[in-house]
């Protein structure tokens, strides 16, 4: 499962102007609204409910928020490239400044763990993250994401 089945050029967000952890999964769950035509309300509640079991900020200035929804039929994420940093309770307490949105169907199990899994290994690369953090475009943020070798590894 490559990012580039995840991930559609309109689910990426080149600058996003967030204040806080809310507003920011309030943002990317508007984002993930449009790419999925489900309701808005519905996605940050499932995101926010993830977030209280503890924190999706893994480090390193990265979050992969994630939940799965009943109405969903297709995992689907959304990226967002933060303006400034937000504080996000990461792991190592860094503000977060990339994040992944992931959204999988009720009953995804594993395919839903692989996609974690791929993202996580992505976002673990230190020449792919300099890259998204130089990058301002949607176009080239998604060309990153989706021609990345560890993107595409089995």
């Amino acid at each position: 499962m490559a990012l580039a089945d995840l991930l559609a050029q309109d689910a990426v967000m080149p600058a996003l102007k967030a204040n806080s952890k809310k507003q920011l999964l309030q943002e990317i769950a508007e984002r993930a609204a449009k790419v999925t035509e489900l309701p808005e309300r519905e996605i940050f509640d499932v995101i926010l409910q993830r977030e209280r079991l503890g924190s999706t900020g893994v480090g390193n200035g990265i979050a992969i928020p994630h939940g799965k929804l009943s109405s969903l039929d297709t995992i689907v994420g959304v990226f967002a490239r933060l303006e400034n940093p937000v504080d996000f309770e990461s792991l190592d307490d860094m503000p977060v400044d990339l994040v992944f949105l992931l959204l999988a169907p009720e009953g995804a199990g594993a395919d839903h763990l692989k996609a974690l899994s791929r993202i996580a290994r992505v976002l673990r690369d230190a020449d792919v993250v300099e890259k998204l953090r130089a990058s301002t475009s949607a176009s080239a943020i998604y060309t990153i994401l989706a021609g990345s070798p560890s993107s595409n590894a089995a």
